[in-house]
């Protein structure tokens, strides 16, 4: 009589993981393809455990990551941070890809204070078209 290891359902798990705010953010996540479990497209009631693999497509950032815990109840992000192990190769691409964000000319860093009526006519001329 061999104990099974204790399974979660996947959009718990992500909302216990801290990646999601509620779950059903999560559910729309798992239903547009963006989650992937050990390899293929995963559907919400999907069952995880320790050791599968998941990559997560959450805003403009990928995640890599492997499970080491489950969990069904959301606590603090320390405790959150422990169910999972971020893998070496995806986090240096997701900080490249911040950094590469952060480095990025913002748009609006040309305008200071108030639009002229000149800036005003170029706004409405960009937003317009």
């Amino acid at each position: 009589m061999t104990q099974e290891p204790p399974t979660v359902r996947l959009d718990k798990w992500l909302w216990a993981a801290r990646f999601f705010k509620t779950r059903n953010l999560a559910q729309d996540a798992i239903e547009a393809g963006h989650v992937q479990l050990n390899g293929a497209r995963a559907k919400s009631s999907r069952d995880v455990r320790a050791g599968d693999r998941l990559e997560l497509r959450a805003g403009n950032q990928k995640w890599l990551l492997t499970v080491r815990a489950v969990s069904t109840r959301r606590g603090p992000a320390p405790v959150a941070q422990a169910l999972y192990e971020e893998d070496a190769c995806g986090r240096e691409a997701r900080l490249l890809q911040i950094e590469a964000a952060h480095q990025a000319a913002d748009p609006g860093a040309v305008l200071r204070g108030r639009p002229t009526k000149r800036d005003r006519r170029m706004i409405h001329r960009f937003t317009d078209s």
